[in-house]
């Protein structure tokens, strides 16, 4: 059992490294190429050879960050059959269904049009190079797309149902699982997010550049596409932002609850602006949830139902089962006993169907299948020894929510500034202080995206498919030293990775200051 636990712990371990570092490079991936693709298009309409170097310039920094990021993506979805085999057994039919799409459709519209993108300069027409270059951008999205496709469905399972022959799910309706909420508003908000760090991004080389009085008015150029992106990105990140709360609520009220350390709910509920999660607070006791608490009345309520006199339930509510109506009045809704329960009795049912089939029994099979049928909604709390096993790591979510929030109204400031000094006053670059604010406000970026990531990922905790199948279980039945050495590993080839892929960027970009070829 202990080994079974350990098996679990580095394999969650194993997968939120690579997916950290994955998605260092895709948000870069998906602005970057937008910008490229508005960059060249300004030189096609234009004519101006300045134009073509400026987006040459970004268009290496891209392929560069693109390389690293198909190679770590790649050793993503591997473990899921190396460490996750059992989720995959399970759910194999619908999730593998939109990774093929990714890997078929929009990773070939990727590897066909790059190469044209990056060697086809000079040997086709311009117009020829620049629909390459967009459909390089298009198919990137088309990528993400496919991949939260099949994430969202993780945690709004849709458009499937249970088969006891199979003793696996199977897709009833692949346009739900494709237009899925959840999975809409995830798109969008990854696509946005990564206009804005790529905007960011660019503002900030360009200000280090400009600092270093280099390559002054292409810079200067390249901050007013950056900075167009990026108010549009960040924009439009808050917005589908927003838009995932009202998904989360419904979806994953536990995750809500989490993200707001919330245990009792009430009609009107507060949003927490600043405050500190009590690490002793359990659920039921009653103790503090949030320590220095500064409020924002009704806040909750608006952000999740966009309402401010609803009810939002806490973590005491959604395990006691309990809603309340805006006169105050109580509302029974499923506890989690009773789903734990449920779940139990489906699983009961599942090896009296398997029991029923061996022996031949056409009628204890039709039977337990309808029990299964019946309680399958509920199936993975049958996993649960106690309700407490189903809430979330809280202090975790909740400050991830804080970074994330805090440092995306900071980065929208930071773009409107940049915005208005780019196309109405290009003389403040001049001020040394300025340009330093726009390099430190990189990694502050990255930072927020990493938060958003942490968020979404670790908040959906204890399952690895909402509702139907606890992380505990989907592992493979591999030992927990062979997960231990493949961690450190890739720790190690990722640390080595990204060490290299900024060595380079870095060296590109001194090579440009020193040689002022952007200018010429």
């Amino acid at each position: 059992m202990n080994d079974l636990l350990s098996v679990v712990d580095w394999s969650r371990a194993q997968f939120a490294l690579t997916a950290i570092y994955h998605w260092l490079f895709v948000p870069l991936t998906l602005g970057l190429a937008v910008i490229v693709a508005v960059m060249e298009s300004i030189y096609v309409r234009r004519g101006d050879e300045r134009w073509k170097k400026i987006a040459k310039f970004w268009m290496t920094l891209f392929g560069i960050n693109f390389a690293l990021g198909v190679a770590t993506g790649i050793i993503l979805e591997f473990e899921f059959g190396t460490n996750w085999s059992n989720y995959s057994w399970f759910v194999g039919d619908i999730f593998g269904a939109p990774l093929a799409i990714e890997g078929i459709f929009a990773f070939f519209i990727e590897a066909t049009f790059v190469a044209v993108m990056f060697f086809g300069w000079n040997r086709v027409s311009k117009r020829f190079h620049l629909v390459s270059t967009w459909m390089v951008a298009i198919g990137v999205s088309l990528s993400a797309l496919w991949i939260l496709v099949a994430n969202a469905w993780m945690q709004n399972p849709v458009g499937t149902e249970f088969d006891p022959v199979q003793m696996r799910n199977t897709m009833t309706d692949f346009g739900a699982v494709a237009f899925n909420a959840v999975a809409m508003n995830k798109f969008f908000h990854a696509v946005a997010s990564g206009w804005t760090l790529a905007g960011v991004f660019v503002v900030g080389i360009s200000c280090w550049m400009i600092m270093r009085r280099s390559n002054v008015e292409a810079m200067r150029s390249s901050l007013k596409v950056g900075t167009a992106v990026g108010v549009a990105g960040i924009l439009l990140t808050m917005y589908t932002g927003d838009g995932s709360a009202v998904q989360v609520a419904k979806v994953q009220p536990m995750k809500l609850a989490a993200m707001e350390g919330l245990y009792d709910g009430k009609v009107g509920q507060d949003l927490v602006a600043f405050g500190f999660v009590n690490p002793d607070k359990k659920p039921g006791d009653e103790l503090p949830a949030i320590n220095c608490e500064i409020s924002i009345p009704y806040g909750l309520s608006v952000l999740a139902n966009h309402d401010p006199n609803t009810f939002v339930p806490g973590i005491n509510d959604l395990i006691n089962g309990i809603a309340l109506t805006p006169k105050g009045d109580t509302i029974n809704t499923v506890s989690y006993a009773d789903r734990i329960a449920a779940g139990r009795v489906a699983q009961d049912a599942l090896r009296a169907y398997n029991a029923a089939a061996q022996a031949g029994d056409q009628a204890a099979m039709d039977s337990a299948s309808l029990v299964v049928k019946e309680n399958f909604k509920y199936f993975g709390y049958g996993y649960f020894n106690s309700p407490e096993d189903a809430v979330p790591p809280v202090a975790l979510t909740f400050y991830s929510f804080r970074v994330m929030v805090m440092l995306g109204s900071y980065i929208l400031a930071f773009m409107l500034v940049m915005a208005f000094i780019a196309y109405r006053r290009p003389q403040w670059l001049d001020k040394k202080w300025l340009c330093i604010i726009g390099v430190l406000t990189i990694p502050l970026t990255y930072v927020c995206s990493e938060a958003g990531w942490v968020l979404a990922e670790v908040g959906r905790q204890p399952w690895i498919i909402q509702d139907l199948m606890p992380t505990g279980i989907a592992v493979s039945d591999v030992t927990a030293s062979s997960v231990q050495f493949t961690f450190w590993l890739f720790a190690f080839l990722f640390t080595a990775l990204l060490i290299a892929e900024v060595s380079i960027m870095v060296h590109y970009i001194r090579s440009s200051v020193r040689r002022d070829i952007l200018n010429s």
